[in-house]
């Protein structure tokens, strides 16, 4: 992976919408954890994808979902000339998509947008995203969408490293929220927000990663009730970072599936990487874990890490982490980005592993592996493409089965890193080539050059 890259990736991280937590199909007295909501800008039915290109000015890229896919014939850009979208004169300010959610609850999910130094919310319609409002309060550095008082309305939780707010919805159209609840951050404030409902109540719970400096700190639990977020937390007692909350092993619990990591955190990059599962329970997580990598059976590929400042990047396992249910079994399955692999001689080519939710959990059983030299997947494996840099499930097609976007902001087009994206297709077996699609800046008629297309993937 490219270093100029890191800093350009890390202006736009805002966080993706809150991770899946499946239903369970017990008539026992088993918990039923809440279903993502579907990000479905003009409410049709098709889950819709946002789509980060933050090089130069920026914008992003809305692609609808439809029978047949991701309908990229009518995606929608929105940038800084979007009504309701602030103005900021300056060109690399990180303009990216946030988290999605149906804010102001009229049934459309609406976009949250960072515009630098200004966060807005493009509201939904029957015609898609079209305008857009400020966000009231302070701008802030990660954002994430749950539900932390089990109302049915969509919150907002932010982060800017000295304080940490749960915005309540429903919001207004102005873009305030029905009431604010804030925490102090203490000194190793929380690098990372986790949002789903660990403890199968119906209302989110939040997962905080935490760093200071080079050293990276516990990661900590806040539960989520009637009441709201609690403002105390309960240490994990594991170094994690990139993370899903969903039910892997179909038991009403929302599982914590996270990147593992060292207490050296500007090491990960060199590191073979692996993921972390710890179980979810009633009364939060419980001593169950299990550890997955590129060494665990079923797992293709090897772990290979890489020499701490060397010329090129370890593997990285578990950079980026998206959960849905890809063959419809009703256990959520993770897909794990690897940007680091290297295939053949294309060093830092990467590429993606799907994980399968059971019975048992999460397992190296059955996994399979996808890269640009899989056949039937348009384009090659090159040098520093990072494939699977940024990865999202999601419906596409509204055919029940979860599809798999990866996003690979470092890939050329006509250009220099443009960037493009891939949608993989969920089936019963799993993630499948079949009726996959590729596009890119060029496909849909927006800038080319060097926007790292692909970026953040919002869906």
């Amino acid at each position: 992976m490219r270093r100029s890259l890191i800093a350009a990736v890390a202006v736009t991280a805002l966080a993706t919408p809150f991770a899946i937590a499946m239903t369970t199909g017990s008539a026992t007295a088993a918990p039923t954890a809440a279903d993502k909501p579907v990000t479905d800008f003009n409410h049709d039915g098709y889950a819709d994808l946002a789509i980060s290109a933050p090089g130069g000015a920026g914008y992003v890229s809305i692609v609808y979902g439809s029978a047949s896919g991701a309908d990229t014939a009518h995606a929608k850009k929105i940038d800084r000339t979007t009504p309701g979208v602030p103005a900021d004169p300056e060109d690399n300010g990180g303009f990216g998509a946030g988290p999605a959610g149906d804010f102001d609850g009229d049934g459309y999910t609406d976009l949250v947008v960072n515009n630098g130094k200004v966060d807005a919310v493009i509201w939904g319609s029957a015609d898609g995203l079209t305008k857009g409002s400020p966000l009231q309060g302070d701008f802030t550095d990660q954002l994430k969408t749950g539900d932390f008082n089990g109302d049915g309305k969509a919150d907002l939780v932010t982060n800017n490293l000295s304080k940490m707010e749960v915005r309540y919805g429903p919001f207004t159209r102005d873009g305030k929220p029905a009431s604010t609840s804030s925490v102090e951050n203490s000194d190793d404030g929380p690098q990372d927000l986790i949002v789903g409902d660990v403890t199968g109540d119906g209302a989110d719970d939040l997962v905080t990663g935490h760093a200071m400096e080079e050293m990276q700190h516990s990661s900590r639990l806040w539960k989520g009730s009637k009441d709201g977020l609690s403002k105390t937390s309960t240490p994990t007692k594991k170094f994690t970072t990139n993370g899903v909350i969903a039910d892997v092993d179909k038991d009403g619990y929302g599982d914590l599936v996270a990147r593992e990591v060292d207490e050296v955190s500007e090491t990960q990059v060199y590191d073979a990487g692996a993921v972390r599962v710890v179980y979810g329970s009633k009364s939060g997580f419980s001593s169950r874990t299990a550890k997955i990598d590129q060494d665990t059976a079923g797992v293709p590929g090897a772990s290979e890490s890489a020499e701490i400042n060397g010329p090129e990047y370890g593997d990285q396992f578990g950079a980026s982490v998206t959960a849905g249910d890809v063959n419809g079994d009703g256990y959520a399955d993770i897909a794990v980005g690897v940007p680091g692999e290297n295939l053949g001689n294309a060093v830092d080519a990467g590429a993606v592993v799907l994980l399968k939710g059971g019975a048992n959990g999460l397992t190296g059983s059955g996994a399979q592996d996808f890269n640009q030299g899989t056949a039937g997947v348009p384009g090659a494996s090159e040098k520093d493409d990072n494939f699977g840099e940024e990865v999202q499930l999601t419906d596409v097609n509204k055919d029940g089965l979860a599809d798999l976007t990866v996003g690979v902001p470092q890939e050329d087009g006509t250009t220099k890193d443009s960037g493009a994206a891939w949608l993989f297709r969920g089936a019963k077996t799993g993630l499948t080539t079949t009726g996959i699609t590729s596009f890119s800046p060029s496909t849909l008629g927006t800038p080319e050059a060097g926007a790292h297309f692909g970026s953040r993937i919002t869906g």
